[in-house]
């Protein structure tokens, strides 16, 4: 007994001593030699600090920002990345900062975008998702690898392109009567429309995604809302390591709730669609929306080619949210610069009514539209929906003339890049959707890598057909009918909530025509 007496403190000691080692080696010593490392290839940037890092700096220098107003003005990034505006102008357009101890390489070099993101040698992945990420959008196509990415994006090409796409152009347009439908309600006076757009895009992915109305997806909807916030309200929180293995705090276990009720909720849609395929007599006709495909992969008798029910639901989540973030905010920042630019906004009106008359738009009209084309292209280089592209090194890589060691993470800054005047020329600031007339590359001066809203190279979003289809079709049906200018009462406010949003919405005054 005198003996276990002494072994198990002299045991415990030695526990306690090399989590020390472990924690010393992963919070200081590691985090000083990548920095030393960059520093003798020219890559500086902040100082590490113990532990957090940058964080600090980083939400200081945000919520000193949203304390003051902001202009009318498209000259954007020091208001929604006040750190990549600093540290761009002290380091360079490439420079390494820190989120806790992880190193984050931010790159502005357009070259290097492009081969961070073709990826040839396959050695820049997606970074698994953690924490609260991983609870809103799950493990699906966006964040996984290998044959189960290659699978999963089998799927969703089906899904939202070529004929697939044709097919949910209906629905869309059934979707925005309905809301144009209680616009009449607003007509000569102040409406807000990024809620507005925000129920559209909802609507559109229940119908032609999952077959089903906005009601029966309202609940995943407003469970996601709600753990978004709690993604954004602890975006810049970093716990000791090993902290959270014992410790939940009341976020991490209202967010528990919150994922298990969409997992649930999507779980119960899976499983209508399933008995209404046995009730049919044909076990295996899901459908051939979104949802539909992924049951059918989900069913596949050869292992090497189904996927599991968490796949599902992940993927499911993947597009719940994403879907509807991109689109909702590109509407929204299109109407408020049409709002703004009303000579752009007759144009893109002249070109709808030539083409479609009071008509509905079809899908050959769609591919005509050059004007409304350069104006979502424009809106996309000022507010882009996605401000960062992540990857993460597996492996030590050449990347251009720099060596960047294993796990290091690369950062693409989209907002930085699209208001770079090196690109973009002098007149980066303003409202020129002119710029895209002969396409991306002259609008870039050659520099493709420098506008990247969906990113690109085989990774791209394998939505932005469907949203950059869905927007067009939203604002043929607007323009056909009204006419907007900006309310009095709007207060310009672009914030970084996951994506790029209006933090206090997009009030404009809706004229009948």
């Amino acid at each position: 007994m005198s003996s276990l007496a002494i072994i198990l403190p002299s045991f415990l000691c030695l526990f306690i001593l090399l989590a020390l080692i472990r924690n010393f080696h992963k919070l200081w010593w590691t985090p000083n030699r990548l920095q030393s490392l960059m520093a003798t290839q020219g890559i500086t940037g902040p100082s590490y600090r113990f532990i957090h890092g940058n964080t600090k700096e980083i939400s200081n220098m945000k919520k000193e920002i949203i304390s003051r107003p902001i202009s009318l003005s498209h000259d954007i990034l020091s208001a929604v990345q006040p750190h990549i505006h600093l540290w761009t102008k002290l380091y360079g357009n490439i420079f390494l900062q820190w989120h806790g101890s992880q190193a984050q390489l931010i790159t502005m070099e357009p070259e290097l975008c492009k081969e961070i993101l073709n990826n040839k040698d396959r050695v820049y992945i997606k970074k698994k998702p953690q924490g609260y990420v991983k609870k809103l959008v799950g493990n699906g196509l966006g964040t996984t690898e290998g044959e189960r990415w290659t699978k999963l994006r089998k799927v969703t090409n089906h899904a939202f392109h070529g004929e697939s796409l044709k097919f949910m152009i209906p629905e869309m347009i059934a979707s925005a009567e309905t809301m144009l439908e209680g616009w009449k309600n607003h007509e000569g006076k102040e409406i807000e429309v990024y809620e507005q757009f925000r129920l559209l895009t909802s609507e559109v992915i229940s119908r032609t995604a999952f077959g089903s109305s906005y009601l029966e997806g309202k609940n995943i909807f407003e469970n996601m809302v709600k753990l978004s916030f709690f993604l954004v309200k602890n975006s810049s929180t970093i716990l000791f390591p090993g902290f959270s293995k014992f410790f939940k705090t009341s976020d991490e276990v209202e967010s528990d709730k919150l994922e298990k009720a969409i997992y649930n909720s999507i779980v119960e849609i899976v499983k209508k669609r399933e008995e209404l395929a046995i009730m049919s007599g044909e076990d295996d006709s899901f459908g051939s929306d979104f949802l539909g495909l992924l049951i059918r992969v989900h069913h596949d008798a050869n292992e090497n080619q189904g996927i599991s029910i968490d796949d599902l639901v992940g993927e499911c989540k993947s597009f719940y949210f994403a879907g509807q973030e991109t689109t909702t905010t590109l509407l929204s920042w299109t109407v408020f610069l049409l709002a703004h630019h009303t000579d752009w906004q007759e144009e893109a009106r002249k070109e709808v009514l030539q083409l479609f008359g009071q008509q509905t738009s079809d899908p050959d009209g769609l591919n005509k539209l050059k004007i409304m084309s350069m104006i979502i292209n424009e809106c996309l280089r000022l507010y882009p929906p996605v401000l960062n592209i992540v990857r993460i090194a597996k492996r030590e890589v050449r990347l251009g003339k720099l060596i960047v060691p294993a796990n290091v993470e690369l950062h693409i800054p989209t907002l930085a890049l699209h208001h770079e005047p090196l690109f973009w020329g002098q007149d980066v600031q303003l409202f020129k959707p002119e710029r895209f007339s002969e396409g991306v590359a002259k609008a870039t001066n050659n520099n493709i890598g420098a506008f990247l809203p969906f990113g690109m190279g085989p990774r791209i979003c394998p939505g932005f057909n469907f949203a950059t289809t869905e927007a067009k079709i939203a604002l043929s049906m607007i323009l056909q009918r009204y006419s907007f200018t900006l309310s009095p009462g709007y207060v310009h406010s672009p914030h970084d909530y996951i994506t790029l949003r209006p933090q206090r919405g997009v009030q404009v005054m809706l004229h009948p025509l």
